[in-house]
């Protein structure tokens, strides 16, 4: 019952309340973030949500556009900004994913929305970790945060599906409020490659570039940090 009812309800009930609530201080951090960085105040990004499909995700901006002399974008470590990280060590940055919560695209407890691209990479059993919608915190976001394997992560994705409930949910709340506290393994600017160790990303990017790789590491675009909690 829960799972099929309730936990959409509880969802739906909870984002409105706190988008409410939290009105001044979503208005305190885009005041901030524009007199900071300039627009877009807000970050957009496709993820790939419940049963495949994929949404817009939106978060306060951490990250200038800053390129090198050749055009490049910059990798993100040098693209981050001191604002951003704090904003990211809080977790502030992800407030306005209270947006996607009340639309239903995620949960407030769920497998960590991916990028699209890595969709036709996964296996069956990763992609198990999609009959769920994702979440804004979830059990693979407070057992490490960034510093998790992409293996272990779908571990977790997969043992929440097969046992998601209403304790369950309330249990990786309490502990999300903890890990946030405490900012337990933040890591800023991190690179997907760190913590890639299935090889989706470099799978993904040599496929775009067609070509068999190098050997060379270039920066991945499209390494945005997958901070959890």
């Amino acid at each position: 019952m829960y799972a099929r009812h309730g936990k959409r309800l509880l969802d739906f009930l909870l984002g409105a309340m706190l988008s409410l609530l939290l009105v001044p201080l979503l208005v305190v951090v885009a005041v901030v973030v524009a007199c900071a960085m300039g627009r877009p105040v807000i970050f957009r990004q496709l993820r790939t949500g419940r049963n495949g499909r994929n949404f817009t995700l939106y978060k306060f901006r951490t990250m200038t556009g800053a390129c090198d002399v050749d055009g490049k974008l910059r990798s993100d470590r040098e693209r981050l900004t001191w604002l951003g990280r704090m904003l990211r060590a809080s977790s502030l940055d992800e407030l306005p994913q209270l947006w996607n919560l009340v639309r239903g695209d995620v949960s407030l407890v769920g497998p960590r929305p991916l990028l699209p691209e890595y969709w036709d990479r996964y296996t069956t059993e990763q992609r198990r970790r999609h009959v769920v919608r994702p979440g804004m915190t979830g059990l693979a976001q407070v057992s490490g945060r960034q510093s998790l394997p992409f293996s272990k992560r779908f571990q977790l994705d997969n043992w929440y599906v097969d046992n998601l409930g209403l304790w369950v949910d309330l249990k990786i709340i309490a502990a999300s409020v903890v890990v946030v506290i405490s900012r337990r393994d933040v890591k800023h600017g991190q690179d997907v490659r760190e913590v890639d160790d299935v090889g989706l990303h470099e799978l993904t990017w040599r496929e775009k570039q067609g070509t068999k790789g190098s050997g060379q590491h270039d920066h991945l675009p499209g390494t945005d940090r997958l901070k959890a909690a």
